[in-house]
C-alpha cells in the first residue's frame, strides 16, 4: 500500500569536511530526494467541470478541428505538490539544481485509447480541408507534460484547486485562469493550450511512457503513465528551480486527443479523491525529484565559492551602513566584518 505522507531523505554532501570548508570561504551543496505518494492537490482543469479540487478522476482531450471555442487543450489535469517542508524554499532560484523529477499517473479507464509516447505535430490536429493538415504518422495522440501558468490576476501563490475557471466567458479559448505553461522557440513561458490555432508544435516538458505496453496498443486500466522530465532543457530547469525556491511544484498534464462535441474516446485519470485511491493508496499521483541545493557562507558575498578582491570591494562599498557584507549581524559593516571576510579569504 502507497503511503500517502510525504516522505524525505536527506543526504549532506560535505560531510566530513563541512568546517573546512566554511573556513575557506567556500560553498555547501545538499542533496534531498523527495518522494510523494500523492498530490497536495489535483484538479481538472476543464471549463464545465462542477466540482473543482474534489473531482474523483480527471481526464484530457482536445477541441474539434477548427473550431472556434474553447482551447485546443481543452480538457486538463493538474497536479501539484507542495516542497517547503521537504526542500528549504526561498534559497534563491539559482541556488537550487533539479537533479531529476518523475511524476506518474494511473489511468481510471479500460481499452479506450491507443498508446502514443510521441509528439505529434500540430498539422495533424487541423481541419482536413486545411492546406496543411498532415495524417497523424502514428496511432493515438500523446499524453504530454507543461508547467502551470497564471492569468486573470492569480499566481503560483494565490491559485489553489478551487479557483473559478474563469471570471470570463467559458467559451472562449485562452480565458482560463491556469493554463498548460511552455516554451516557445525562443525559450520564453508561454500558454501552449492553443498552439494549434497559433500553428507550431510545442515541445513538452515530458511525455507519457506506458513500461511494457507497445505504441498503438489500447491501455488498460490502472496502467501507469511515467513522465520523465527534461531537466537537462534550461527552460525547464528554469522552470523547476523557480517551483521549489516557492515550496509549490505545479505542473499540468494535457493531450490533443480528438474527440466531437459530446463526445469521443479520450483517457481519464484517478485523481487524489478517488475512493480507490483513498482506501488503497493506488492510483494517485506521484513524485519522485531529487534536488541538490548550492549555496555560499557568509563571507563568499558573491557566491562565486571563493573569498575574494570582488566580496572585499562589495564590503567596502557598504562600509558605514546596513547590507550583506553585514556579517557580525550588528547592522552596520565595519572593521569586525572585514575581519571576518579577511579570516575567511581565499
Amino acid at each position: 500500500m502507497t503511503n500517502h505522507a510525504p516522505t524525505v531523505r536527506r543526504r549532506n554532501l560535505v560531510a566530513a569536511t563541512a568546517l573546512a570548508m566554511m573556513a575557506a570561504g567556500a560553498a555547501g551543496a545538499d542533496q534531498f530526494t523527495v518522494v510523494f505518494g500523492s498530490p497536495s492537490l489535483d484538479r481538472w482543469n476543464y471549463p464545465f467541470n462542477p466540482t473543482p479540487g474534489t473531482r474523483i478522476t480527471a481526464s484530457t482531450f482536445g477541441n474539434e478541428p477548427g473550431g472556434t471555442m474553447f482551447d485546443n487543450r481543452d480538457g486538463q489535469f493538474v497536479v501539484g505538490f507542495d516542497t517547503a517542508p521537504q526542500v528549504p524554499p526561498a534559497l534563491g532560484a539559482s541556488t537550487y539544481t533539479i537533479e531529476s523529477c518523475v511524476l506518474e499517473i494511473t489511468y481510471a479507464n479500460d481499452f479506450v485509447v491507443e498508446y502514443d509516447p510521441t509528439v505529434d505535430p500540430f498539422t495533424a490536429f487541423l481541419p482536413t480541408t486545411d492546406a496543411e493538415y498532415a495524417d497523424d504518422a502514428d496511432a493515438g495522440q500523446p499524453l504530454e507534460l507543461y508547467g502551470l501558468g497564471f492569468r486573470n490576476g492569480f499566481t503560483l501563490a494565490s491559485w489553489t484547486e478551487y479557483t473559478p475557471f474563469t471570471p470570463g466567458n467559458l467559451l472562449n479559448p485562452s480565458v482560463r485562469s491556469a493554463y498548460a505553461l511552455g516554451l516557445n522557440a525562443a525559450g520564453q513561458q508561454v500558454d501552449v493550450s492553443n498552439s494549434v490555432r497559433e500553428r507550431w508544435t510545442p515541445q513538452p516538458f515530458a511525455v507519457g511512457t506506458i513500461a511494457k505496453l507497445k505504441p498503438g496498443s489500447l491501455v488498460p486500466i490502472n496502467s501507469r503513465v511515467r513522465f520523465t522530465v527534461d531537466v537537462a532543457r534550461p527552460g525547464v530547469q528554469e522552470y523547476l528551480r523557480a517551483a521549489v525556491d516557492a515550496g509549490r511544484l505545479r505542473l499540468t498534464v494535457s493531450s490533443l486527443t480528438k474527440v466531437v462535441q459530446q463526445g469521443g474516446s479520450f483517457p481519464v485519470f484517478y485523481c487524489r479523491e478517488n475512493p480507490l485511491v483513498t482506501a488503497t493508496g493506488i492510483g494517485a499521483a506521484t513524485l519522485h525529484m531529487v534536488v541538490s541545493t548550492q549555496t555560499c557562507v557568509p563571507a563568499d558575498l558573491n557566491c562565486d565559492g571563493t573569498v575574494s578582491a570582488p566580496d572585499l570591494a562589495t564590503l567596502l562599498s557598504q562600509w558605514g551602513s546596513p547590507g550583506s557584507a553585514d556579517l557580525n549581524g550588528d547592522g552596520t559593516v565595519g572593521a569586525q566584518d572585514i575581519a571576518i571576510l579577511l579570516g575567511a579569504w581565499g
